[in-house]
């Protein structure tokens, strides 16, 4: 509790706070008069001084102004009551001509000045007898503050144009970052994908020759005890379409090992999609598909086969995420040489937790899935040097966006 409210001190209290009192004091101490009027306003230019920088409604504008213009009517309260002209408190005007410059521009800046010239040179209506020789010494009063305002002016603005330089720096560093751990995820889900495509390519061939000769060997059965043995039969015919589920496996993860040379050709983006659209419409017609195609976006280079199996399977999944009756949305746009496809639903959603890992291999949330649709799309996407990302909503749907630059300067056609 001790260190907690030691620590919200110090972010109240700075050095500099010290360093006023000790200044105000020194005036205070050594005031003309030592009356209420002379020593309220200048004991209210202290406190406002020290509180500007820890008012929250200060950094607006409007708040600035209000608040230098109050320092501005406390400081002519001041010079107006010990003596106008010849006050010794005329310097209290730069309180709020700094003010002024280190907040606003050069023109803010020359407005306060005028502001506080105009009210300073005022007190000559008081002086009575020959008023014009005050006037050369309240003009270079005048000019000195001017002078100072514009100094501290012109350090502010060096400080501001640092902070922007600064700013945006570090604003380009966070980007950076943010593309490097993008792109160190991509290694290694490459890196993944790699491995575990060459350990489900040696254990499909491995697998590939007993399961053939499993089938082989239940038809040999089959024909041996036709119209003999009817439980023989239908068990043989068990073993026969296992084999054809297991073979039909292999076959996804031979696809998902095989090494992909996309076939670049030009090609309408907008016609893939039909494509792969009225096939997920074929296999789930109770789901509504819209398309919302930019048509600006023009024929670029890309292996529409592959492509169509990337949009299939996300299609397919947005359809069957979706209630019977709701709709999914497919959406094209052009972005800074990319063109960009949105596969949105207002389904079910995805876990946070799973967000990760959904493009790995053999990750499912299906209890029929085997888990390698997605990480055969992201696999092909990479291959385009292009990028899928997903953002999901528990409870009220996903959005899958692949990026696809419209010139792949690294792929070459085959």
């Amino acid at each position: 509790m001790a260190s907690e409210l030691i620590g919200r001190w110090k972010k109240f209290v700075r050095p500099q706070d010290f360093v006023w009192i000790l200044l105000f004091g020194a005036l205070l101490a050594t005031a003309d008069f030592g009356d209420a009027p002379e020593l309220i306003p200048l004991i209210a230019l202290g406190i406002a001084q020290i509180l500007e920088p820890k008012i929250p409604a200060l950094s607006t504008t409007r708040g600035r102004i209000a608040w230098i213009v109050l320092k501005l009517a406390l400081g002519y309260t001041l010079i107006g009551y010990t003596l106008g002209v010849a006050s010794r408190y005329w310097l209290v005007l730069l309180l709020p001509i700094v003010s002024a410059a280190t907040t606003f521009g050069v023109v803010g800046t020359l407005l306060f000045e005028l502001l506080a010239a105009g009210a300073y040179l005022s007190f000559l209506a008081w002086v009575r007898g020959n008023w014009w020789e005050w006037l050369p010494d309240l003009l270079l009063r005048v000019i000195f503050l001017a002078m100072a305002g514009n100094l501290a002016n012109v350090l502010a603005e060096d400080l501001r144009t640092q902070s922007r330089k600064h700013r945006r720096t570090a604003e380009q560093l966070a980007e950076a970052n943010v593309h490097v751990r993008e792109a160190e995820e991509a290694v290694r889900r490459s890196d993944r994908l790699a491995a575990l495509g060459q350990l489900s390519a040696g254990l499909a061939h491995e697998l590939r020759n007993p399961l053939a000769t499993i089938r082989n060997s239940s038809e040999m059965l089959n024909r041996a005890v036709a119209g003999q043995n009817e439980l023989a039969t239908e068990l043989s015919g068990f073993i026969a379409s296992e084999v054809d589920r297991a073979n039909s496996l292999i076959t996804r993860f031979l696809q998902f090992a095989r090494p992909l040379q996309p076939r670049l050709d030009t090609a309408d983006l907008s016609h893939t999609l039909d494509r792969a659209i009225a096939l997920v419409e074929r296999e789930v017609p109770n789901i509504s598909i819209y398309r919302n195609y930019e048509p600006e976006i023009p024929p670029f280079p890309f292996d529409a086969e592959l492509l169509e199996r990337v949009f299939y399977n996300l299609i397919l999944n947005a359809a069957q995420a979706t209630e019977p009756g709701g709709a999914v949305t497919v959406k094209t746009r052009a972005a800074a040489g990319f063109a960009e496809v949105a596969v949105i639903d207002r389904g079910s959603g995805i876990e946070p937790k799973h967000l990760e890992t959904i493009f790995n291999p053999f990750f499912t949330t299906k209890p029929q899935g085997v888990g390698l649709g997605l990480a055969i799309v992201s696999k092909i996407v990479d291959e385009h040097g292009g990028k899928i990302t997903v953002e999901s909503d528990p409870g009220k749907g996903s959005v899958f966006r692949v990026l696809l630059p419209m010139q792949p300067a690294a792929l070459e056609p085959a």
